[in-house]
């Protein structure tokens, strides 16, 4: 049934995020960011009574706080179309991401998740398989393609200013995780406990993002890789360090290079893309700004609302240039993308190209994954990039 008159907030569950989870409260703040999304109803743990303390915090209805996924995916679905939620964030660690997801999808609702999108592929192809079945709107929050800077970067790609595209250079150091770390720091022992993360550490929470983000503002897909991936802290069960050699589509070359135990470093990822007549340079912790370095003319200098940038990359920004915008901002624009797509496909609109991260990209990193583990087990390293 066909919804034309869509003039209200978009109502959002969540799975996930209670007191003292890091990335719920990003997901909350970023999702309200417009004004055009409220939070509505969650499960908030999978301890009944933790996920009630959370939603009481959240000062949220006693009766649309739920004891678990299950529960709220079900009470919801039974509510009147006008009162239940339009969408559930999925904001767990990995092992919890598939079957909150799947359950979602299989009632309807559309699904914002977490990345790496699952615990393994077959997972992530079960919920292409789904998603495509349904037609339901999915978004992964690669976060750093919502920075205003990175579509400028992918605009001058796409154009040609730089040529042909040669060389990729990423980067992702952490310090965070250079010591052991007790039980008590509940998001470094998921991330360091592979029957929570998955085959992988290091590579699997940051060295994705990368990944995507040279993929992203190249527009290139890689083809072959050759990896080491290397665990520094005695006793630790999956990777804190790696380094991977990279082949596109178009011939290029890059270098990917991810660590959490970089001692010093906070979240330090960095991209250099080179081409025939250029190159440009953008980093996480300046992300205000773009440089773009011409083989026979001076350097150049974008800024976040500043002059000369695309409509796309102006349409992110919030505020006059000059006045710092960051990680927030940026999870705040995948959202707004999805919230826009998702107000048109309730209105009855058809659209078919959906500028978020979708689970097509979620499938490709769990790829990643397991060509990365592949490679660095591997005597012959370099190896074919297989989806």
């Amino acid at each position: 049934m066909v919804n034309n008159s869509i003039n209200r907030k978009l109502r959002m569950g969540m799975v996930g995020g209670g007191q003292g989870a890091f990335i719920g409260e990003v997901h909350r703040i970023a999702a309200q960011l417009d004004n055009q999304i409220e939070l509505i109803c969650g499960a908030f743990s999978s301890d009944a009574s933790k996920s009630k303390e959370s939603g009481r915090s959240l000062f949220l209805p006693e009766n649309r706080v739920y004891g678990s996924y299950q529960e709220m995916i079900e009470r919801e679905r039974e509510l009147p179309e006008g009162e239940r939620m339009d969408f559930v964030s999925i904001v767990t660690p990995n092992h919890v991401h598939f079957s909150p997801a799947m359950l979602a999808l299989e009632n309807g609702f559309h699904v914002v998740l977490d990345k790496p999108m699952t615990f393994d592929s077959a997972e992530a192809k079960k919920l292409k398989e789904k998603v495509d079945e349904t037609g339901l709107l999915f978004l992964l929050t690669h976060t750093y393609v919502g920075y205003p800077m990175v579509r400028q970067a992918r605009k001058l790609v796409r154009d040609g200013a730089l040529g042909k595209i040669r060389k990729i250079y990423v980067e992702y150091p952490q310090g965070w995780l250079s010591r052991e770390q007790d039980d008590s720091n509940k998001q470094a022992s998921w991330r360091t406990d592979p029957a929570k993360s998955g085959k992988a550490g290091c590579m699997g929470d940051i060295g994705t993002h990368a990944l995507h983000l040279a993929e992203f503002i190249s527009g290139l897909k890689t083809t072959q890789l050759c990896a080491s991936l290397y665990t520094y802290v005695e006793g630790r069960k999956l990777d804190d360090d790696g380094n991977v050699l990279l082949q596109f589509d178009n011939g290029a070359s890059g270098v990917l290079i991810a660590s959490q135990v970089a001692a010093g470093e906070e979240n330090a990822l960095k991209i250099r893309v080179y081409g025939e007549n250029g190159g440009l340079e953008w980093h996480q912790q300046e992300p205000n700004t773009l440089l773009v370095r011409w083989l026979d003319q001076p350097t150049q200098i974008y800024r976040a609302n500043g002059p000369g940038l695309s409509a796309e990359a102006a349409s992110l920004c919030r505020t006059p240039s000059g006045h710092p915008e960051g990680y927030l901002e940026a999870f705040a624009n995948l959202y707004k993308l999805f919230g826009n797509a998702l107000r048109a496909k309730l209105s009855g609109a058809e659209i078919n190209d959906y500028d978020f991260p979708s689970v097509d990209d979620g499938v490709r990193g769990m790829a990643f994954l397991d060509n990365v583990v592949r490679s660095s087990e591997s005597s012959e390293k370099w190896t074919p990039f297989t989806v």
